[in-house]
């Protein structure tokens, strides 16, 4: 997982196409399981039952954001070479601390739900406290980080638990019997557009850490250069797309719960659903669920927040895999603590959605300027792309910070 330092003008490719897809494909799930969380369950469950069949509407809006974000983000990591942290630092110095900053508290945010996501996982399948099951969890994640190739573990992981999220929850769909036309037409016609929900989606897809994890694993995998961005682009946009194929299996096997008429549990909205939807066997399923989004989301998580701060100081790159494991270790110390509430979780998705801006924001001034990337010229289109992505959410995130946030916690 060592970085290979390349210069911004470098056009030659680092792979060849045959040793290739593996690493992409690794990097698109790495960045689709760090999204498809507890929180993403969570959220996709409760905004299904608010919205109904009009959530596609909300799907639909935050998949194309989602891909005007990630393909700017990670085309001006491979061609700069550098970090996130770095980029903003080469913008506007100091810029890239409170870029980390940021990133970590959102990350650590994140993590503790992570954590407690696995914890229920383990206890649905074999009956053992949460807590008990989130040190569990803890320790696999960990296990991890302690393997001599550590990437190659972390890649092979998250594609074997997200082929299995998505098959698993395509089943409780198809149980669940829901209206596909219904929700195809209000997808594009809505009865309502909920402001909250979309931002709430897009951060919870591409806001906060999850934005750079996977193209930070192509950069550390050494993927850089003008030759890389046919398959950087790639593999940004298949990551989002997973995630949007989960995103809209997890919709309709809650919609056709809701379209029943069917009461979801508000204490645990998507574990009512699978076991709505398919009776006992349908709750197990929910446990294999959770824990595969949640214990991948613990991994991208660390992974990504630790790779704001590694390049601040040598030891801290040196010692990077064991600040992961540190990372970990606190996630799952706070949780044991104070829990794990469903509002806080819709909240960190909204938050994360606000620092979305920010981030992608100083991508697309980092794309235009030839200290960070050299003679490397970015499309116009994908920059007024990234424009529309920035106005869109300071508008939305703006709307929701004070009016829609605050009614969480009345």
């Amino acid at each position: 997982m060592e970085p290979v330092k390349r210069s911004a003008n470098d056009t030659k490719p680092t792979m060849t196409v045959k040793s290739n897809w593996d690493l992409l494909l690794g990097a698109a799930f790495l960045m689709a399981t760090s999204a498809i969380g507890p929180g993403f369950l969570t959220q996709t469950t409760v905004f299904t039952q608010k919205l109904a069949a009009s959530f596609g509407f909300v799907i639909l809006m935050s998949i194309i954001l989602d891909i005007g974000a990630q393909m700017n983000v990670w085309r001006i990591i491979a061609v700069s070479g550098k970090r996130g942290q770095d980029i903003a630092n080469g913008v506007l110095p100091g810029l890239g601390y409170f870029v980390a900053l940021l990133i970590v508290m959102g990350g650590l945010a994140f993590n503790i739900g992570n954590i407690a996501g696995a914890g229920l996982g383990v206890n649905v399948i074999l009956g053992v406290s949460p807590i008990h099951g989130a040190i569990f969890s803890a320790v696999v994640a960990i296990a991890i980080f302690l393997v001599k190739e550590a990437g190659k573990a972390m890649d092979r992981f998250t594609q074997v638990a997200g082929f299995v999220m998505i098959a698993l929850t395509v089943y409780v769909a198809i149980t669940s019997a829901p209206p596909v036309g219904e929700a195809m037409v209000k997808s594009i016609i809505p009865d309502q557009i909920d402001m909250m929900a979309i931002v709430t989606l897009v951060g919870g897809t591409v806001g906060g850490y999850i934005t750079f994890a996977g193209g930070h694993r192509l950069l550390d995998a050494g993927v850089t250069g003008v030759n890389a961005l046919p398959e950087v682009t790639k593999s940004s946009v298949t990551g989002i797309l997973v995630t949007g194929v989960m995103r809209v299996v997890l919709f309709l096997a809650a919609l056709g719960v809701v379209s029943q008429g069917l009461a979801i549990d508000a204490a645990n909205p998507p574990a009512s659903v699978f076991k709505l939807a398919a009776g006992a066997a349908g709750y197990k399923v929910f446990g294999i669920v959770m824990w595969a989004a949640a214990i991948t989301s613990v991994i991208g998580a660390a992974y990504t927040s630790v790779s704001f701060i590694r390049t601040f100081h040598p030891k801290l790159e040196s010692n990077y895999r064991f600040i992961i494991i540190g990372f970990i270790i606190i996630s799952t110390l706070v949780f044991a603590i104070i829990g794990r509430p469903v509002k806080v979780l819709v909240m960190v998705g909204a938050l994360n959605g606000l620092i979305l801006p920010i981030t992608l924001g100083t991508i697309l001034l980092a794309a235009h300027n030839k200290k960070i990337v050299g003679a490397y010229k970015h499309p116009i289109w994908m920059t007024i792309f990234g424009i529309f992505v920035v106005v869109i959410m300071t508008y939305m995130g703006g709307y929701t910070l004070i009016n829609e946030l605050p009614k969480l916690f009345k």
